[in-house]
């Protein structure tokens, strides 16, 4: 397939890159940037533009991946060319690209990416709408050339699975932030965290987090939150978020496991 990637931050880069090792054709990358569009371009074997006047209209799909408060001013200036345009994000409803164009779809990869760091791209889950049967199909069929987990998932499914995304990812990886912090203070190195990170994370590939949950408050440990605590008194918002999540802890335990 001839693919043309608007956009080349983390999720263009990596997209981009399985597209191409699928042996599809990059046709071109567009960025504002047009240093950041030699570069994606160049490793992908693609034109570089950083003009959206200067699109080659021989390509069969738009493939959108930008920062979501741009996505409908660059399909706005995409629909003239009568392609699919299918945009990245997890929080923008299909209804955004169909206000302009028919034919407009949804390629929605659940994962978070670095430029610096490789994806087993076929274990990623790509989540799939289109605005039709034969879009659906059609992204459907692209995506399986790069991934092994392929979903059809609608913009509201869709928008509860990035906000799943946010609290399995974004937050753990602040909290991770936290504990660093609390290690420099007393000259000790985020490094001693890591194997306990991996051992959780490994845990709950086979098991609900509810039946692996463990510490002070799944035991209900009063004293032990209590100096944790006493330690975060010079802190109050950070012991404002350890007593709520403390106590969410504490009531899933009470109340029986939550299981999704």
């Amino acid at each position: 397939m001839r693919i043309t990637i608007i956009g080349s931050g983390n999720v263009a880069t990596h997209l981009a890159a399985a597209f191409k090792n699928a042996g599809h054709r990059i046709v071109q990358v567009y960025s504002r940037d047009a240093h950041n569009a030699a570069l994606l371009a160049y490793h992908v074997g693609a034109e570089a533009i950083d003009d959206l006047t200067l699109v080659n209209p021989e390509t069969d799909v738009f493939i959108i991946a930008v920062r979501d408060d741009v996505i409908i001013k660059l399909a706005e200036k995409l629909a003239p060319y009568k392609k699919l345009i299918a945009h990245t994000s997890g929080a923008t409803h299909i209804e955004a690209l169909l206000a302009i164009t028919d034919n407009a779809g949804v390629f929605y990869p659940l994962q978070t990416f670095s430029k610096t760091k490789e994806v087993d791209f076929w274990s990623v889950p790509l989540c799939i709408e289109g605005a039709d049967e034969q879009i659906t199909r059609n992204l459907e069929q692209l995506a399986r050339t790069v991934s092994n987990n392929v979903y059809r998932v609608n913009s509201l499914q869709r928008k509860t699975l990035h906000l799943a995304a946010v609290f399995a990812c974004n937050f753990p990886n602040y909290l991770y932030g936290v504990a660093q912090q609390l290690l420099g203070e007393q000259n000790m190195g985020f490094e001693m965290l890591r194997p306990l990170i991996l051992e959780t994370a490994q845990k709950v590939q086979a098991h609900f987090p509810a039946d692996v949950q463990t510490g002070p408050a799944v035991r209900n440990d009063e004293n032990t939150m209590a100096a944790h605590l006493q330690m975060l008194g010079n802190d109050p918002e950070l012991a404002k978020i350890y007593s709520l999540l403390s106590q969410e802890i504490i009531k899933n335990n009470n109340g029986g496991h939550r299981h999704g």
